[in-house]
């Protein structure tokens, strides 16, 4: 029997709607399910940088984003106490800017661009278990608003259900270059607390990040170590506003501000996953999650979607076997991954860096180009590996020396 579908989507947020939607512009059958309603939040720090951006843009879906009144953010601040480097990323197809949209909004966005694509669309639909016919996966079985079972086969299923996957779970996704969970971070949002852009505090053992948001609103998260999750948990709005006073301009400021929601945060483990096997494949934060210190998830989402799209339809159009398109789609996720999931991971562990990566973050103190370049390293639109490459280090030190 032929499936009903070409390809079923579990999770509809970041990853899984672009995935239904680029797969239906290209006239595929696709059936998009999430267990929730939409519109509706969900836990993120929701920064999108210039390449995750682009896609918006690539998708004609930018000019919704922006509608919403998200204000875009052009400039990146690092202040390290001693000093701060403020620059603005390398343009990644001719933008730098950055949005940071509510997910309640974005999400909603994304999830009527999949519809409008000619995805069916489900929400409120439970997955309970994939069907596995000699060794593939070959369908769903789950409910919806009424309780009633259902079925529904497809060539393959795609999991954008989160790093808690439960396809990856039902599939044994393997794992690498698993690393622990490195911090515990809560965020809220404040009114009356205007800050200049993409706006980071490291110092010994604590961080957190500022930038502004929808309706005038700003979201500040603060990370402490993992190890000190428990201290952390026991008085969450004291230590949070405690870790601020490190940075007492900051502070002062946040005192005048008005918090307008709760605490909510956590902590997430780094790991890769396999992202394809027989009959399924994984999207987004379902098959690789690292750190949000970066705020890299929803660019990585978006990249991810294209990628699997893409390869997925070289399979539907009969252009190359399941197994040479995913192979290939894990070996670009992977290229482009690896190198800022290094340097994410590192800057988790809110320990000082080495001090020859000191004395270069000091030297690019007021070299614009240099300082833009770790913007950039962070924006996701310059490789850790360029910036931090024995060439760029050896330029950058010979500035500072003949200042």
């Amino acid at each position: 029997m032929n499936p009903e579908y070409d390809a079923i989507v579990i999770g509809a947020r970041c990853a899984g709607s672009p995935t239904a939607m680029l797969l239906a512009r290209s006239g595929h059958r696709v059936l998009l399910v999430d267990r929730a309603t939409f519109p509706s939040d969900t836990l993120s720090t929701h920064a999108i940088h210039a390449p995750g951006v682009a896609g918006l843009r690539r998708w004609g879906l930018l000019d919704a984003v922006t509608a919403t009144g998200c204000p875009p953010i052009d400039t990146y601040s690092f202040d390290f106490g001693p000093f701060t480097l403020t620059g603005t990323p390398r343009p990644y197809e001719g933008s730098s800017t950055c949005y940071a949209p509510r997910r309640y909004l974005l999400d909603e966005i994304l999830v009527k661009a999949a519809a409008a694509a000619g995805a069916e669309v489900r929400e409120h639909f439970s997955v309970q278990e994939l069907l596995v016919e000699d060794g593939t996966v070959v369908g769903i079985s789950g409910h919806g608003r009424d309780g009633r079972q259902l079925i529904e086969r497809a060539r393959v299923v795609i999991g954008a259900d989160g790093r808690n996957s439960h396809v990856a779970k039902a599939v044994a996704a393997e794992e690498y270059l698993v690393k622990p969970r490195l911090q515990w971070a809560y965020y809220t949002y404040w009114a009356d607390l205007p800050v200049d852009g993409f706006t980071t505090y490291i110092r010994p053992g604590r961080g957190w990040g500022a930038f502004p948001t929808n309706d005038g609103l700003t979201l500040v998260v603060v990370g402490w170590p993992y190890a000190e999750a428990a201290a952390y948990k026991a008085d969450v709005e004291a230590n949070y506003l405690r870790t601020l006073e490190l940075a007492p301009e900051f502070a002062e400021r946040v005192r005048g501000a008005t918090r307008v929601a709760p605490f909510v945060g956590g902590a997430v483990p780094n790991f890769l996953r396999k992202p394809y096997g027989p009959g399924w494949a994984l999207v987004g934060d379902a098959g690789y999650t690292k750190d949000p210190i970066t705020a890299q998830g929803m660019s990585d989402a978006f990249r991810d979607a294209e990628q699997c799209a893409t390869a997925l339809e070289e399979v539907f159009r009969g252009e190359s076997t399941f197994d040479a398109a995913m192979s290939a789609y894990q070996l670009g996720r992977d290229a482009s991954a690896l190198p800022i999931y290094d340097f994410t991971t590192q800057l988790a562990t809110l320990t000082p860096p080495p001090p020859e990566v000191q004395q270069l973050l000091f030297a690019a103190h007021g070299n614009r180009a240099a300082m833009d370049g770790f913007a950039g390293v962070v924006a996701g639109t310059v490789s850790p590996m360029e910036f931090f490459s024995p060439e760029n280090i050896s330029h950058i030190m010979s500035a500072a020396s003949a200042v």
